[in-house]
């Protein structure tokens, strides 16, 4: 059995709502959902491809995220290329089980999120 088919171990195995704990506790920090939105979105990319596409974030956060991603079995990183060192990361198969969730949490927002206004009062 490989990592990725590994259950992710957890602080609070055992109580009825370990589930729902372990799930926001991965998916809560703040870019992750969107790292893996983009990937289900996108397919595989290289690094700057997907900074480029989540739009705000740093190289480091995003660095941090994707090892972070990866350590969980939800991220592949796979080296395209040796000179220049390319490299281009997908989601596993416990990254794309995500799929409904990252897509109910968007159909949610869509639903029930206005758009924030900026200090000047324009809606952005």
């Amino acid at each position: 059995m490989s990592d990725a088919d590994q259950p992710l171990s957890v602080w609070c195995a055992g109580e009825d709502w370990c589930a729902v704990t372990a799930t926001a506790t991965i998916l809560g920090k703040k870019w992750h959902p969107v790292v893996i939105h983009r990937l289900l979105d996108g397919g595989p990319m290289g690094f700057n491809e997907l900074k480029d596409d989540v739009d705000g974030v740093s190289s480091k956060v995003l660095s941090d995220s994707l090892d972070d991603l990866e350590s969980k079995g939800l991220v592949d990183r796979e080296i395209v290329s040796e000179k220049p060192v390319r490299v281009s990361y997908s989601l596993t198969d416990r990254g794309e089980s995500l799929r409904p969730v990252i897509s109910a949490m968007a159909e949610w927002g869509a639903e029930h999120l206005a758009a924030a206004e900026t200090k000047d009062g324009a809606v952005s």
